[in-house]
């Protein structure tokens, strides 16, 4: 081991990491390894040691902090926060270290998706255009499906009690997903709209660090909120836009106050309201469930969807562990859109499939447009987790949804 020079050390870094982490106190580490041990992927692969990182910022090590490739290897899921006695937040640490890189040296294409989003106003790129026909296409499609010619989807509806905000992915790749979704918010009856002007919840920043790019990306959203003057924010099952448009809003919004919901949320209330019937004998298979990161363990929800699924899953199998002590399923902290870190991202992914093979699932929902597209590499890479097809809950729910009978 090389050995560690006290006259390297600049102790003017631990200052210019606490200017940094307004809010997070970082200094109290005791450095007795909890959030190593914490950490489900600190043996999978080469530099995964939080304490070691954390150290390193302590001592002053700046040179070797930014050299470390622990700032992009990590994936931002406070899994080693909740074991810290002291409740040092590395992922907050490494959000903040991640803004200060020059947006051009910012690894794999991360910083691409935030210019791309801030230009047009998704993370997909997707044209005006191409959004309001696939808007179009999806209407059409429900009108025969439900055989209600008059079916249209609420746009820019002022005083909606719902806005609904999801993924790009559902406009450009999967308008079948959002065609589901909005098929359950038609049987339910709610008031929901949706906007033609700012609509994607995602926001890539959230896992750059760049604030300038945070606000510029998801400001607008909170705004046609308030402008629409809805009650609430609907968030579609994806964990990073709910984690960046919740967090963000109570760390950045100051205009008009509402709540914000996840989706699962939601479905749920309206499934004890009786609004959304299931057929508790529709789905038959063994099902487990991911817990998102930014879902369950930063915003809590976890109870909601697994008493959703107890109402009409016949042969659900809960993850161990599960909830808020689950595991990352190796693609976070923006993980996906780093092709140059694929083999780390494969290695900690076969934790999670041995989680999922473990609970001998037949189906697995995942609640994230994040985390499906790694369960889905995660089916190519390891054929024994091919098996058992990934589904988000609203795909599932659609199986066992009872029509109501038309008057």
């Amino acid at each position: 081991m090389e050995a560690i020079k006290a006259a390297d050390f600049n102790p003017k870094f631990r200052d210019e990491v606490a200017e940094l982490l307004k809010g997070y106190d970082f200094s109290n580490c005791l450095a007795c390894g909890m959030c190593t041990a914490g950490c489900p992927y600190s043996d999978i692969h080469e530099n995964q040691d939080p304490r070691k990182f954390l150290r390193k910022v302590l001592l002053g090590m700046k040179d070797e902090v930014y050299a470390d490739p622990y700032i992009w290897y990590c994936t931002m899921c406070e899994r080693c926060t909740i074991e810290c006695p002291m409740n040092v937040n590395i992922a907050a640490l490494v959000r903040s270290l991640r803004g200060t890189w020059d947006k051009d040296k910012i690894p794999g294409y991360l910083q691409t998706i935030a210019n791309e989003h801030i230009e047009s106003g998704n993370q997909m790129n997707v044209g005006q255009v191409d959004y309001e026909e696939t808007l179009e296409w999806i209407e059409e499609e429900l009108q025969e499906e439900l055989g209600d010619p008059n079916y249209k989807i609420p746009l820019n509806k002022k005083g909606a009690k719902y806005f609904y905000g999801f993924n790009a992915r559902d406009i450009k790749y999967y308008p079948n997903e959002l065609q589901t979704t909005l098929k359950l918010f038609y049987v339910a009856g709610i008031d929901y709209t949706i906007s033609t002007k700012r609509w994607d919840a995602t926001n890539i920043a959230l896992f750059t660090g760049q604030t300038d790019d945070f606000l510029a990306i998801s400001m607008p959203l909170w705004q046609e909120v308030a402008d629409l003057e809805c009650e609430e924010l609907i968030v579609t099952e994806c964990g990073h836009a709910f984690r960046s448009m919740r967090w963000g809003y109570r760390t950045y919004w100051k205009g008009k106050q509402y709540p914000i919901r996840h989706i699962l949320e939601l479905l749920n209330e309206l499934v004890k309201e009786g609004k959304i019937k299931l057929d508790p004998d529709a789905i038959t298979e063994v099902v487990t469930y991911h817990d998102p990161c930014n879902t369950a363990r930063k915003e809590g929800v976890y109870e909601a969807p697994r008493e959703l699924m107890r109402s009409f899953l016949k042969n659900f199998v809960d993850m161990n562990p599960h909830g808020k002590m689950n595991y990352c399923c190796g693609a976070g902290g923006g993980g996906m859109a780093m092709p140059e870190y694929n083999d780390i991202r494969k290695a900690k992914g076969k934790r999670k499939v041995d989680q999922v093979l473990a609970t001998g699932a037949e189906i697995v929902i995942v609640p994230c447009h994040n985390c499906m597209d790694q369960f889905n590499d995660l089916n190519k890479w390891y054929p024994e987790k091919a098996k058992s097809p990934n589904v988000h809950m609203c795909s599932l729910m659609e199986r066992a949804l009872i029509m109501p009978e038309k008057e």
